[in-house]
């Protein structure tokens, strides 16, 4: 991207730079006159700090910097940039012909040399390593380095590339998917490394920060912005995210965000762009979270984690007012997994989980934390709301499988339904219909009016509860209604219908509002 694309695409990037002139040389002034005040333009009078070494003009509101050199050469040795060759494989349509270099695809070269490679004559296609590239930081003297586990996940081969350009071989401690975290060792016998340290405290959205990485391949780059805001979440886990405004791209994941005390506040993991580069929207797991999954794969290589087995979803206004619930909190589950450990308990679909341990539970994603604080054989006590009625469940936690091993229990095998008009639905015996499935009852037309088509129902649907009701055809859903119907307060003039549906691999629930008779 050239400057003026940057500009374009980050307007304040510019007016940063704009508005700090008159700054300096404001304090230019101020030093040459040796006068003892000076305003701003706004007339907020400000003061350059005593000593030369930290850079920062001294405001009403305390100190702001004027420079980050000091700190980036404080920090900077500890950055250092990750290399990873991985399986390896043809590369389509890339010959290598004499003269041209071999540029990997994170080069910011690779695009304008491969046109010179396409319908060239030069030697056939041949077997080339698979590499990637990002960043990491050092967090100790004796060689231990972070990164994100998507950087290093396939990795036959790490090699870390400190500031100086000096390279070193490294191996993987240990990786949890969940967070995003990975934890490598240099090979270095005997080497001191130079290191920085998690910072202790929360930044607050307006702090500065500072992103250090391998953006593009291009080596230690540094970019300057805030704290944009807290608890993001950017829909990879029940985790939250620092958004940050500083420019990070493509080879920055798993380089630190550094507050202006040099420690670290944030490991980079990911940006928002719908062009693929930057847009001053970058998201960061706080440093608080590294520093405790760190911790953990130093001493063991993994992480466990307490799990329940069931899927989950949050708490509508309409499942609430279904289900008798004064509001909309808890997590509710969709499907109890297979042999998981909440399939030896009293853990049903429908159920909505409102309290673990006595602490309450505010939506899917607070529970899936909770539950991950804890470590695996723990004993829980869970309160639940079934239809209405709260009840407690005793149970022993599972260990957290692995991504794949989690994927393979939790498929489902897609099912479908059959007919109903108050609703707005014609429904099926999902029996009948090929690929359906044996359960429940398939909808096979929706009425673009209803509220079902609000909801997002759609033909294809499987209908496998109408209000606790397991139902097999549509005899089963008009009983389920009835059932709703029967138990709804006599001032409503609505009914909500709660309803588990299945969407291809994908359980919910859906409140179905039926108007009274």
């Amino acid at each position: 991207m050239t400057p003026d694309q940057s500009h374009a695409a980050n307007p304040s990037a510019g007016k940063r730079t704009l508005t700090r002139k008159p700054v300096l040389l404001a304090a230019a002034a101020l030093i040459a006159t040796s006068a003892l005040g000076l305003t701003l333009g706004n007339g907020i009078p400000f003061a350059i700090a005593e000593t030369p070494q930290t850079q920062t003009v001294q405001t009403p509101l305390g100190p702001a910097p004027i420079s980050f050199a000091d700190l980036v050469q404080k920090v900077s040795p500890a950055v250092v940039s990750i290399n990873v060759k991985g399986d390896t494989k043809v590369a389509e349509n890339d010959q290598q012909i004499p003269g041209l270099p071999d540029l990997p695809e994170d080069n910011p070269l690779y695009d304008f040399f491969k046109q010179f490679r396409k319908g060239m004559p030069g030697a056939p296609a041949k077997p080339s390593p698979s590499l990637a590239q990002g960043s990491g930081f050092l967090i100790s003297s004796d060689g231990f380095v972070v990164t994100n586990n998507h950087v290093v996940e396939e990795a036959e081969e790490v090699t870390v590339t400190m500031e100086d350009g000096t390279k070193y071989p490294a191996t993987m401690v240990g990786s949890d998917p969940r967070t995003d975290v990975a934890l490598l060792k240099v090979k270095a016998d005997g080497k001191t490394f130079p290191f920085v340290e998690f910072s202790g405290n929360d930044p607050r959205v307006g702090d500065w920060v500072l992103a250090v990485g391998n953006p593009f391949g291009l080596g230690g780059t540094v970019t300057a912005g805030i704290i944009s805001a807290h608890n993001r979440d950017i829909g990879s886990g029940p985790y939250d995210y620092l958004q940050i405004d500083a420019a990070v791209n493509r080879g920055n994941s798993g380089g630190p965000s550094f507050g202006l005390d040099g420690k670290v506040v944030g490991m980079n993991t990911a940006i928002f762009s719908p062009s693929g580069g930057n847009v001053g929207i970058a998201f960061a797991v706080p440093a608080a979270l590294v520093k405790e999954v760190v911790g953990k794969l130093q001493t063991s290589g993994t992480v466990d984690r307490g799990w329940l087995g069931v899927v989950i979803q949050n708490v509508s206004d309409d499942i609430a007012d279904s289900i008798g619930l004064a509001e909309a909190k808890g997590a509710m589950v969709t499907k109890v997994t297979e042999d998981g450990p909440a399939a030896k308990e009293d853990l049903k679909a429908g159920d909505v989980i409102v309290e673990v341990n006595g602490e309450k539970i505010e939506d899917s994603r607070d529970l899936a934390r909770k539950i991950a604080e804890l470590t695996p054989n723990t004993d829980v006590k869970l309160a639940i709301v079934r239809y209405g009625e709260k009840k407690e469940v005793d149970m022993k936690l599972g260990t957290f499988p692995s991504g794949k091993k989690l994927a393979s229990l939790e498929e489902d095998k897609p099912e479908t339904g059959q007919e109903m008009k108050d609703l707005g639905l014609s429904l099926a015996p999902a029996a009948k219909f090929p690929g359906a499935g044996e359960e429940g009852v398939v909808i096979t037309e929706v009425d673009p009016a209803s509220d079902a088509a609000e909801k997002g129902l759609k033909p294809g649907d499987v209908i496998l509860q109408v209000a606790g009701v397991d139902v097999a055809n549509p005899g089963d859903v008009a009983q389920g209604v009835k059932k709703a119907m029967d138990g709804a307060k006599a001032d409503k003039d609505t009914v909500k219908v709660l309803m588990q549906v299945k969407s291809g691999d994908q359980m919910r629930f859906v409140a179905l509002s039926l108007k009274k008779a």
